[in-house]
């Protein structure tokens, strides 16, 4: 058999070569300064000013995005057009809740690697802080009737049905992070499989002060080079993670009371994600793309996994997303140098650690013959994660893709993987090596 050339393109070969976020900004109650395509275009801008190849090269742009503002609909188009790329570049959204960042890159690398597409602009963005106020069905009905009134006296008549409780506005934002299916919200779902494994206060607020001070450490060492900086219209600057507590202490945590079980609950505001928003992308290139414009390469996208199981413990979504890839790549835990899983609920990140060393749910639930393993917890989120920066659901999933390449760079790793929980009880994965 002839030797392959090293200049041999392996259509199967994905890249990302690059990549950059906003800083993460946490919501202070009112609609924040920046929109989802403010949030994008700042986040991809110096990404792509900074590249060998014109931003018309890119041959698509994908974003994912769950509550675009409502003249943001097809929010992908919009961010393309903003940023230069041209009209013949589409521009697409994603929706898969949590997930919706990660969804768009591996919709990206599935284009590349069926030779739709050489280079993609992957990402997320989400404002949660201007998610919609919404007029309630009794106000939608008795407006419609108002409006179809063709009469003085039947608007009259219609006038006089309105009551002020017609006012009280739904919040999209509730709505959004609660499972109509199960009728729970997610930081119930977050008790829920806290209790299953036995997961104590205690260690929830040890693991959220963690998270804030791997943070803080990051910042202060500059290891946070993904961020870029981004400007408000009345000129002030924003380059960190605003969420971020570096007092952070489990004394002070133990004061707050439970956010979504009164009574019995351990899950607090405190150990769980805030509302904040923020957008992440990355540059996904084919091997031709890489070859062609001479292109760093961060990192080898090498698989991927979409799991789904009961909504009431989506939680553990990463567990069932990471365990095929594993299996699939004949991994064991210790051949993964470094795990990116988003920390939705503190309480989510550890029963996710605790579902891996319980035989019963690895056989029963996983398929697994044996527990599988315990994560070293000093190659887990090495640099904090969504309990201290925010968890903009549309962009998480992009932005542990993004980071995983840094920390394995910044470490001299091999491999890491990429992992989210999502609403509604999936999970998402991705294993990515370097070369």
């Amino acid at each position: 058999m002839p030797v392959k050339s090293k200049k041999t393109i392996d259509p199967n070969n994905v890249y990302i070569i690059d990549g950059s976020r906003t800083p993460f900004l946490k919501s202070a109650g009112v609609p924040g300064l920046f929109t989802a395509s403010d949030l994008a275009v700042n986040a991809a801008r110096p990404l792509l000013a900074r590249q060998s190849f014109a931003a018309s090269d890119i041959d698509e742009v994908i974003l994912g995005c769950i509550m675009p503002s409502p003249d943001e609909a097809n929010i992908g188009r919009i961010a393309a057009l903003r940023l230069g790329c041209g009209e013949k570049v589409p521009g697409w959204t994603v929706q898969r809740n949590c997930g919706s960042g990660m969804q768009s890159i591996d919709c990206g690398v599935q284009n590349i690697i069926n030779g739709r597409s050489d280079l993609v602009l992957a990402g997320g963005t989400e404002a949660m802080s201007h998610a919609p106020l919404i007029f309630n069905n009794d106000f939608a009905t008795w407006l419609g009737n108002l409006t179809y009134s063709r009469t003085t006296s039947a608007k009259l008549k219609q006038l006089l049905k309105f009551r002020p409780g017609m006012l009280r506005p739904v919040i999209a934002l509730i709505k959004g992070l609660t499972d109509p299916v199960v009728g729970l919200n997610m930081g119930q779902t977050a008790e829920v499989i806290a209790h299953k494994f036995g997961i104590t206060r205690e260690q929830m607020d040890e693991y959220a002060v963690r998270s804030h001070l791997r943070l803080a450490k990051a910042h202060e060492d500059g290891r946070m080079q993904e961020i870029e900086t981004i400007y408000d219209t009345n000129g002030k600057f924003y380059d960190h993670d605003t969420g971020m507590r570096k007092d952070s202490s489990v004394e002070k945590l133990a004061k707050l009371r439970p956010a979504f079980d009164r009574d019995f609950g351990s899950v607090t505001a405190a150990n769980s994600s805030q509302i904040t928003d923020g957008a992440a992308w990355v540059i996904l290139a084919s091997d031709k793309a890489v070859k062609k414009y001479k292109l760093p390469v961060i990192g080898r996208i090498v698989d991927s996994q979409w799991a789904g199981l009961l909504p009431q413990q989506m939680g553990l979504g990463p567990v069932h997303a990471m365990t095929p890839i594993l299996k699939r790549q004949k991994l064991k835990m210790n051949d993964v140098d470094f795990w990116e899983i988003n920390e939705a609920f503190a309480a989510q990140v550890l029963s996710c650690v605790a579902a891996w060393k319980d035989s019963a749910y690895c056989r029963n639930e996983l398929s697994l013959r044996s527990a599988f393993g315990e994560i070293n917890i000093d190659t887990l989120n090495v640099d904090g994660g969504a309990v201290a920066m925010g968890h903009p659901v549309g962009t998480s999933g992009a932005r542990i893709v993004l980071h995983l390449c840094n920390v394995l760079q910044q470490k001299d790793a091999k491999r890491g993987m990429a992992s989210i929980c999502i609403g509604g009880g999936q999970g998402g994965a991705m294993l990515i090596e370097r070369d």
